[in-house]
């Protein structure tokens, strides 16, 4: 079990000693204690980045914490950092110095191969889409599966059901690329109007650029060219002047 420092927003001042207002403090029992107090002082923060430094710190430091910062948008406690000991981070430096190539040319490979595998997901997730909506037009599509997948964007693409390509999160991708792009939604949150109303003020033009896809396209017909002439049907009854005898 990891011992947990607050990274706190508001202005904090320890229960204790009065000190603050603090940046990183410690709860116990729901009292905030500065880091001297609740005996941490000695530590020293190593923000998070360095995934390798990170651990190799906090495995070589007998007393370590992780500090935590609360995300109201996510409604979650995300990791900022950790406090470790001074010996313990040396340590860890240079040992990451040491194997710092060897690491960036496996963090060149693992990038490759996270490009190729977006490549293929993006192109899975185009075709899903012109699958549900055969009236998309190809680059359209392609341009929503690449906007929907971005990876660490958050966006459907990236969730579960999007990954699995399930139709309710395909219909997504597309039915918020129409409301951003083929309709006036933005300059309407632009001008105040809120998001449920402007929704539902645009929701039937909406769902009219959706219906439209979903009829698959109609294959287009040749057209003659000059001096052509068009053959005669053969159930057609030929002209009596024409077929009369000279």
């Amino acid at each position: 079990m990891s011992l947990v420092v607050f990274e706190s927003a508001k202005p904090v001042h320890c229960a204790q000693c009065r000190r603050g207002p603090l940046r990183h403090l410690v709860r116990e029992a729901g009292v905030p204690r500065c880091l001297d107090c609740a005996d941490l002082g000695h530590l020293v923060y190593l923000p998070r980045g360095d995934a390798a430094l990170t651990r190799r710190a906090r495995e070589g430091s007998s007393l370590s914490a992780v500090v935590v910062r609360f995300n109201r948008r996510r409604h979650r406690h995300e990791r900022q950092g950790v406090y470790v000991e001074d010996a313990a981070l040396a340590r860890a430096e240079r040992a990451c110095l040491a194997d710092a190539e060897a690491r960036a040319r496996r963090r060149e490979r693992d990038r490759l191969r996270r490009a190729a595998e977006d490549v293929r997901f993006t192109a899975a997730f185009a075709a899903e889409i012109l699958r549900l909506f055969p009236g998309c037009p190809a680059e359209r599509a392609q341009a929503i599966a690449a906007h929907a997948s971005v990876r660490g964007s958050g966006r459907v693409g990236r969730t579960a059901a999007g990954r699995a390509l399930d139709e309710p999160a395909v219909y997504v991708a597309v039915r918020a690329a129409v409301r951003h792009t083929d309709t006036e939604y933005d300059a309407l949150l632009m001008a105040g109007v809120p998001r449920f109303a402007a929704r539902a003020r645009l929701a039937a033009r909406i769902e009219a650029v959706l219906d439209a896809w979903r009829i698959p396209p109609q294959p287009a017909v040749p057209e003659a060219g000059p001096g052509v002439t068009a053959a005669p049907d053969a159930g057609a009854v030929p002209d009596a002047a024409a077929a009369a005898p000279p």
